[in-house]
């Protein structure tokens, strides 16, 4: 077996379900400790970062350190929950199939970024290769952000999966909670109070145009932006005229949407409802964005991957983008040109979830072979 897999294998026994997602979890306490060891095992020198109680993270670095370039290689320790799966910590191959919890998501790119570092340093680069081994991607990105408070890089790649394809953009996401406030009544007098849930359904009519409209806009690689209405609660019991009604929803933003163009787009959306009908209380606040992400193709990171793939899959590399968010977006906030790069497999978040073997073997190499030509 390919060290990478057996390290993989290892990586996956060991339960690193984030507590912020499932009450009572293990976290990545054991994994840090079980990464911070391989690393000095193998003459890698590592630092447990931990300002967040419970959430620790691993930085581990190797390298000459004679003047060279620094290279950051980001993976996150965390999985999501393991209910409902058979088995989720035992790293089961089925052909070129690599079964379990965190396989895809992303311990196989967390291994061939720490292998990657390992045989780049025993190459004699001049430069420095940097594993951010990251708590808490799944929920906050506490871990990147106390990373990035400590480590300084000239070049940055996250190793979640893109099926071997370099990734150069993905969009960023804004959560707003809308509050449309009524008056409580008895159901037999309703002209005594105000139905919040019913004065809500103007401005789900009127979030569902706006989701309209965006995806009339298209970036060329991430496609339309989106709106969807996520949560709804409100009333107190059925014969109860309900007093308030809640709604969450989130943006998928594109690259050059802020936050202040989305906290604009929703006031101006609530403004239209309440010209419509007077009588309409709602306010609106924003409880978590993050921002889209994109590099431009002549970034010499991006020319450096995607040389180093296509000689290693001996064809040429796809360039493209992700769907889904990345801790990639505070990398490069940080003034850190970035990309993505990681195996193929799916199932993330899912109840059968894999990692191609074969892939996971290639983007160690790809990771070894860009961190000799950056870092040497």
């Amino acid at each position: 077996m390919h060290d990478t897999l057996e390290l993989l294998a290892e990586l996956v026994a060991i339960n690193s379900v984030n507590p912020s997602l499932v009450p009572g979890a293990t976290g990545e306490r054991e994994i840090a400790g079980y990464v911070a060891d391989w690393a000095a095992a193998t003459g890698l020198a590592a630092e447990v970062l931990e300002a967040t109680p419970g959430r620790p993270s691993v930085v581990v670095r190797g390298g000459g350190g004679r003047g060279g370039q620094t290279l950051l290689l980001c993976g996150h320790l965390d999985t999501v929950g393991t209910a409902g799966m058979a088995d989720p910590l035992v790293a089961r191959a089925d052909g070129d199939r690599v079964h379990g919890r965190g396989t895809y998501d992303m311990k196989g790119g967390l291994a061939a970024a720490l292998v990657a570092c390992r045989d780049a340093a025993r190459a004699g680069i001049g430069g420095e290769v940097v594993v951010a081994a990251v708590a808490d991607e799944e929920h906050s990105s506490v871990g990147v952000q106390e990373v990035l408070g400590r480590v300084r890089a000239d070049a940055a790649v996250v190793v979640e999966p893109t099926e071997l394809a370099v990734a150069t953009a993905h969009k960023g996401f804004v959560w707003t909670e809308i509050e449309v406030v009524g008056k409580a009544a008895h159901g037999s007098r309703p002209h005594l109070g105000v139905d919040a849930i019913l004065k809500g359904g103007p401005v789900l009519v009127a979030l569902a145009a706006l989701d309209e409209r965006l995806r009339a806009r298209r970036h060329p690689r991430l496609g339309p932006g989106s709106l969807h209405a996520s949560l709804i609660s409100g009333g107190r019991e059925e014969s109860t005229i309900p007093d308030r009604c809640v709604l969450t929803i989130e943006r998928r933003t594109l690259p050059g949407e802020t936050v202040e163009q989305v906290e604009h787009d929703i006031e101006e959306l609530l403004a239209g409802c309440r010209a419509a009908d007077p009588g309409l209380v709602a306010r609106c606040r924003t409880t978590l964005a993050r921002e889209p992400f994109e590099t431009g193709d002549a970034a010499p990171i991006v020319r450096a991957v995607a040389r180093a793939a296509t000689g290693v899959l001996g064809r040429p590399a796809e360039i493209g983008a992700v769907s889904y968010w990345a801790d990639s977006a505070f990398i490069a906030a940080a003034g850190i040109p970035t990309v993505l790069f990681g195996p193929s497999g799916d199932g993330a978040h899912a109840e059968a979830e894999w990692v191609s073997a074969a892939s996971v073997v290639a983007c160690a190499d790809t990771l070894t072979t860009v961190a000799i030509d950056v870092c040497r």
